[in-house]
């Protein structure tokens, strides 16, 4: 069973919860878990800065920020996804704003499914896999799913 669980905390911006939802639930099949209980949340450039500095020592605010709270077999996280910032990148790359949202929503939820991004070869990898994810999920402007 893969669970999942929105909350919209930005202070201006709702995201629809269906689309997260099913972009979750997408990932999880590719990735073959059956077990699964992620929690995404919305927020804004100011908690994201915060929660940035406390938990992973870092100055200024982020895109996403992932904390996988088990281990095992049943997957179970958080995924912090920084609704500011995912307006200023999809203007900076060209794309729509749903679009952006919905690769660091991806790319969070693969974090926690195991994958890291601290190398470049495991950038690489990881970004296969949230390219091929995106490209299904949000294929461009007639995607209204996130």
């Amino acid at each position: 069973m893969i669970d999942v669980a929105v909350f919209n905390a930005h202070p201006a911006h709702r995201i629809p919860r269906a689309g997260v939802i099913a972009a979750i639930r997408r990932v999880a099949e590719g990735e073959r878990r059956r077990r699964a209980a992620v929690t995404v949340v919305f927020v804004g450039n100011r908690t994201s800065a915060r929660m940035n500095r406390m938990f992973l020592g870092h100055r200024g605010g982020t895109d996403v920020i992932s904390f996988p709270l088990g281990e095992g077999r049943m997957i179970e996280g958080e995924v912090y996804v920084n609704l500011d910032r995912a307006r200023t990148q999809a203007r900076a790359y060209g794309v729509r704003f749903a679009d952006e949202v919905c690769r660091l929503v991806v790319h969070g939820t693969l974090h926690l499914f195991g994958y890291d991004d601290r190398t470049v070869a495991l950038e690489r990898h990881m970004k296969r896999r949230e390219d091929r994810y995106v490209a299904v999920l949000a294929p461009g402007r007639g995607n209204r799913r996130i």
